[in-house]
């Protein structure tokens, strides 16, 4: 298929709506647009330093985890949920009540996330990896009722109250199944040459377009794109996540989803995946770097605790994984004594590494500044 001549699907009547019916996408795709070519030598290059830095740097599993927590709290938030990035890494009692279902569906992410990365160890990508993921992804959250880890059996819709007003239906529940079969296939079809950042581009937007499930669809179709670099060897670690270009340009996003479907415009589409992420690789890129200046600094500051220092350094590996923190989560972690912990805290703040947010005098909540702000930019 030649992206000039595509043709993205037909409507299809059923009882009282029209359901989007898109092509299959297990084929040979090409184009002659050179701009493609040049955003996809820029997004492969990208994505090269990106992963280069993710194996030079020391103890990089401490970092990923970061990375992790920002593409379950931007991804969520494109789909309305109102966690901050601090929010999300303090225990639920530190929450306000209104917001924890938020929070909860938050750690559910977080909890997909490292899961099925860790699953790609043992399976390929696959629909049974999405569907497993799936199902913790909405494991006692508002989605609960939702068929967790199933495909659906029923009609769903993306805009409006009902599907008299929806701004887009997608394909009838009887052919998920099928389609989704035919977007497994195409993953792993090595009998066509189609360059995995564009065969991903085709793969999230036709994901959406079938939205397989009755809820998450966003959640699970994002996650996909970092599944499909780590499964296919593009990226050692996963350490690419689009869900925050996708979240700064969410008019432009769901606006290239609908173009294809409504104009059979792919081009445009695939231009936008492929500039988010060139983008996106960069500022990882660069935040990496980040961390090993800020990481360089604070290992020079904690020489000056003498007899602490191993101590310190246990306490630091928690910190990288978690910069907003109490003293017992550290305690617990660390398996450091609680005198150890508050002597650490203490001197830590002296340093200026650390600083509480609270400002109560109990179950009092720190901050490690200088490092997860890197993640807020």
């Amino acid at each position: 298929m030649k992206f000039e001549n595509f043709n993205a699907g037909t409507w299809q009547q059923q009882y009282q709506y029209k359901s989007f019916q898109p092509i299959p996408v297990n084929q040979e795709w090409t184009w002659e647009e050179p701009t493609i070519n040049l955003l996809l030598e820029q997004a492969t290059k990208a994505l090269g330093e990106l992963n280069a830095f993710s194996l030079i740097v020391p103890d990089v599993d401490l970092f990923i985890q970061m990375h992790i927590l920002k593409e379950a709290n931007q991804s969520s938030k494109i789909e309305g949920t109102q966690t901050e990035m601090d929010e999300a890494l303090m225990p639920e009692e530190q929450i306000k009540p209104e917001k924890r279902d938020d929070w909860r569906e938050n750690k559910n992410y977080i909890q997909a996330i490292n899961t099925a990365i860790d699953e790609l160890t043992r399976l390929p990508l696959s629909n049974r990896l999405l569907r497993e993921t799936h199902g913790i992804l909405l494991q006692g959250v508002r989605g609960a009722h939702k068929q967790p880890g199933e495909f659906r059996t029923s009609q769903n819709w993306i805009g409006g109250s009902s599907l008299s007003d929806a701004t887009f239906i997608p394909a009838h529940h009887d052919t998920v199944q099928e389609l989704m079969s035919d977007l497994e296939k195409f993953w792993h079809n090595d009998q066509i040459t189609v360059p995995h950042l564009v065969r991903i581009a085709i793969s999230h937007y036709q994901f959406e377009t079938i939205h397989p499930f009755l809820d998450g669809n966003g959640r699970i179709g994002r996650l996909l794109i970092t599944l499909y670099l780590v499964s296919m060897g593009l990226l050692s670690k996963p350490s690419l996540y689009l869900s925050d270009f996708f979240e700064k340009n969410r008019a432009s996003y769901y606006d290239a989803l609908m173009r294809v479907r409504t104009s059979n415009d792919i081009i445009h589409w695939i231009k936008f995946f492929l500039n988010g992420v060139a983008k996106t690789a960069t500022k990882g890129r660069d935040t990496f770097g980040q961390i090993l200046i800020v990481r360089n600094e604070v290992e020079r500051e904690i020489l000056s605790l003498n007899r602490l220092a191993p101590s310190a350094h246990e306490f630091l590996k928690f910190l990288y994984r978690k910069p907003v923190f109490t003293t017992l989560e550290a305690a617990n972690a660390t398996g450091l004594t609680r005198p150890t912990i508050n002597k650490l805290v203490t001197k830590f703040n002296e340093l200026k590494i650390l600083r509480e947010i609270t400002g109560y005098e109990r179950n009092r909540v720190f901050v490690f500044d200088r490092y997860f702000k890197l993640f807020l930019i």
